[in-house]
């Protein structure tokens, strides 16, 4: 069982406190990073994490799932642990293009390529960004290459078998009936894991985020991590209750459209008191599968 501290990288303060964790200051980053950038300024970040991180660190907490695409750097600081598989909870692919770098939903790809990662399995989808009206959204190459699995439910996803691409989209009718053939996967084919935590997958009474939410709860989670024992290798969690108005225009208008909603000051303290404890339970139950 992994012993090993989390690490928060603060960009927004929306993760709190939180007792041993070691807490890495990005205020200054906010802008530049949020939702999205160019790759240079996201090498830019990179190349300032691996001055500053600690050579041993837990799950890390990066704040709102505005910033999930820094899951993509701290696979590659994995590598050596390799070769190891994804699992991504999740209501959206995160494997959408965006010409312009990298941001949020665009950074699953990525990851899918690298050599070491054997699969990425992304976890819980209900968005219509699966749908056949956003199907040319999508980046193919992972899913043709057979190294990324949607599974997923609400959503038709007939398109993909037009493609050759049935075999990538799993659907099921309710998150018990999906989990349950997920956790069935792990157990039939086990490999160790990077476990990566968007809690937009989940209902709005499991984790009140400001994306469109899935319908997992939380036991969902808990006997997917359960199949996983022995097994995590690394983990982020993402998703916190964060609100933030961009001064850069394009970032308000992507935003916007993708369905953010402002968060009411006046919910505020109870989403994110609500986020905190569900963070110590996730917490407690990966330190007891992480190898």
């Amino acid at each position: 069982m992994s012993r090993r501290e989390p690490l928060i990288l603060d960009f927004d303060s929306s993760v709190g406190e939180m007792a041993g964790a070691t807490t890495l200051p990005l205020t200054d980053w906010q802008e530049a990073i949020r939702f999205g950038c160019t790759l240079r300024t996201f090498n830019r970040l990179r190349d300032y994490l691996d001055t500053r991180l600690p050579e041993n660190y837990g799950t890390v907490l990066m704040g709102s799932g505005d910033y999930h695409h820094l899951t993509w750097p701290l696979v590659q600081r994995q590598r050596a642990r390799g070769p190891f598989q994804l699992v991504v909870f999740d209501n959206h692919p995160d494997n959408m293009r965006f010409p312009w770098g990298i941001h949020c939903g665009s950074w699953v790809r990525r990851v899918a390529m690298l050599p070491f990662v054997t699969h990425v399995h992304v976890v819980g989808i209900t968005s219509g960004d699966i749908g056949a009206k956003h199907a040319w959204e999508n980046y193919l190459r992972p899913l043709q290459a057979g190294k990324l699995s949607y599974w997923c439910m609400d959503v038709n996803v007939d398109w993909a078998a037009k493609l050759g691409l049935a075999d990538a989209f799993r659907r099921f009718d309710d998150p018990d009936e999906l989990t349950t053939a997920f956790v069935r996967q792990l157990k039939q084919a086990p490999q160790p894991t990077y476990l990566s935590i968007d809690k937009d997958a989940f209902s709005v009474d499991t984790a009140r985020t400001n994306w469109d939410q899935g319908r997992l709860e939380e036991s969902h989670a808990m006997a997917i991590i359960e199949a996983l024992r022995g097994r995590i290798v690394a983990s982020d969690i993402n998703g916190e209750v964060s609100a933030y108005q961009y001064r850069t225009w394009w970032k308000r208008m992507l935003s916007g459209m993708d369905g953010q909603e402002p968060v009411p000051q006046s919910e505020l303290d109870a989403w994110q008191a609500q986020q905190r404890a569900f963070n110590a339970r996730l917490l407690a139950a990966i330190a007891e599968s992480s190898v």
